[in-house]
């Protein structure tokens, strides 16, 4: 089955999108990968290097494994500097699909229910499965423990999704600024349309109470 692809972003009001996602077939294996990155801040050199991030992480992805891109993307941002989060999806020869990440960004899977295949590396996120019930401290979701700069072997997690299906990813910008069943209702209704539900996922993310929305990327993967 071939791979289908929606992809949409929505700048933030606070400067401009360091959000960036690339996608990349290689000829000599065959396989799809699919990298979507959050950069942190709005400095001119993230926003200048996400898409680098991006790109690296796909093309190398496709050729030599979701894990290889992923530490591929790190690589670049070892001298002083931004840090980012990202996610990588590489499609396999028999339809499945393997992803790694490191950070925030989101990966999930539909089947005709909603399931959350990725982790967050946050102080937030780690307290909440220490307790055993969600930490009320939105603050926290900002120590993020793993990023780009930081991914190793040991500390970036991989997950194996089944074949045919579709898969959802998101920045932070996404999955914190609109309601979980929000976005359940948006995958419902789009589900076999990509490019209509990565577009309707960006356009949901609303403003906390000061007016602030982060920048927000979706990628919708149809495989």
């Amino acid at each position: 089955m071939a791979t289908t692809i929606g992809m949409a972003h929505r700048e933030g009001t606070a400067g401009p999108i360091a959000d960036a996602a690339a996608t990349y077939t290689s000829t000599s294996t065959d396989r799809t990968a699919i990298a979507l990155v959050d950069g942190m801040g709005h400095s001119a050199d993230i926003v200048r290097l996400a898409p680098m991030l991006a790109e690296t992480a796909a093309r190398i992805g496709a050729v030599r494994g979701a894990l290889a891109g992923l530490l591929s993307a790190g690589a670049l941002m070892h001298d002083p500097g931004p840090d980012a989060a990202g996610v990588l999806v590489v499609t396999r020869e028999d339809g499945t699909a393997e992803l790694v990440w490191a950070g925030d960004c989101r990966a999930y899977r539909w089947d005709g229910e909603l399931h959350q295949l990725t982790t967050d590396h946050t102080l937030a996120a780690y307290l909440t499965r220490a307790a055993k019930e969600e930490v009320p401290v939105a603050a926290l979701a900002d120590f993020v423990g793993v990023t780009l700069r930081r991914a190793l072997p040991a500390t970036v997690p991989y997950v194996s999704a089944p074949a045919g299906g579709l898969l959802i990813l998101t920045t932070d910008g996404v999955h914190d600024q609109a309601a979980p069943a929000v976005i359940e209702a948006l995958v419902r209704k789009h589900e076999s349309a990509p490019q209509a539900l990565a577009d309707a996922l960006v356009t949901a993310a609303c403003p906390d109470a000061a007016g602030y929305r982060d920048d927000a990327t979706t990628v919708v993967i149809s495989y």
